[in-house]
């Protein structure tokens, strides 16, 4: 039980983060000190339910869905939480980000914290390194969405004040494609490390099974944003919706393709 309480106290933490930076924008304050240690006391005690978790199964929050989203809720939040303390002008986007955190906390809460069994073909530190780089593509991913957030509910009657004190829209758009830019060396990497892996355990390096395929179309579509990004030079709000756009695909292939997919490949057992 020591492992799911530190996980639940720290899901309590993360709520409390998120209420606060949510509020913080309707009343345009900004608790900026409070939210980043509740984001960092909230990671330390989810880093020691996950190391709890994998000490007593022997292996990684790689197997069943309840480990996937853990380890993703962690993931994103930690790469979310140094961009936060790097960059004191996307602070005010956790009032964006947060609320998509919640679903996935909620989802959790939804799921069994059963043990799943370790298949053979995931013996190997490739499959630790593919996982790696694509949770750092999906966080850098979620601080471009929460940036394009704040400049689409900036060209409504609703956020237009409450995010004035950020910078303009060319420069929050220009910051939000570094992150997508970033998200592409990263999901590059994994696609790269991901056919390492399945040539190691399949056999094969490529099979266009449906996790293979839909990751394949969210790099291409990553891509093609950052193209029509630099060539087009497209309005902030444009370039934000094509942001949106690719996470929920992004989204959609790491939690979605794994409730259809019959493949050995299918990303949760």
């Amino acid at each position: 039980m020591t492992e799911l309480q530190a996980l639940w106290a720290a899901l309590v933490l993360y709520v409390l983060a998120g209420s606060l930076a949510i509020f913080g924008a309707v009343l345009r304050r900004q608790p900026e000190r409070t939210v980043l240690i509740l984001l960092v006391a909230g990671l330390a005690l989810h880093t020691a339910a996950i190391v709890l978790r994998w000490e007593r199964l022997g292996h990684g929050p790689v197997i069943t869905m309840f480990e996937i989203l853990s380890s993703n809720i962690w993931s994103l939040l930690l790469v979310y939480a140094l961009a936060y303390w790097r960059i004191p002008a996307i602070r005010a986007t956790a009032a964006v980000v947060m609320p998509i955190l919640f679903v996935m906390m909620g989802w959790l809460l939804m799921t069994s914290p059963t043990e799943g069994h370790l298949p053979a073909t995931y013996h190997t530190v490739w499959l630790y390194i593919h996982i790696g780089f694509g949770k750092v593509f999906l966080g850098a991913v979620l601080v471009a969405v929460g940036i394009s957030g704040v400049v689409l509910l900036r060209g409504t009657g609703y956020g237009g004040k409450r995010f004035a004190r950020l910078p303009d829209d060319s420069r929050l758009d220009e910051l939000a494609y570094r992150f997508m830019a970033l998200g592409l060396i990263f999901e590059s990497l994994m696609l790269v490390a991901g056919a390492i892996w399945a040539q190691d355990a399949w056999g094969r390096y490529w099979a266009w099974d449906p996790l293979e395929t839909w990751a394949f179309i969210t790099w291409l579509t990553l891509a093609f944003a950052l193209h029509l990004r630099f060539t087009l030079k497209i309005r902030p709000r444009t370039g934000a919706v094509m942001i949106v756009a690719v996470f929920v695909l992004a989204f959609l292939t790491f939690f979605g393709v794994p409730f259809i997919s019959t493949a050995p490949h299918k990303g949760a057992v």
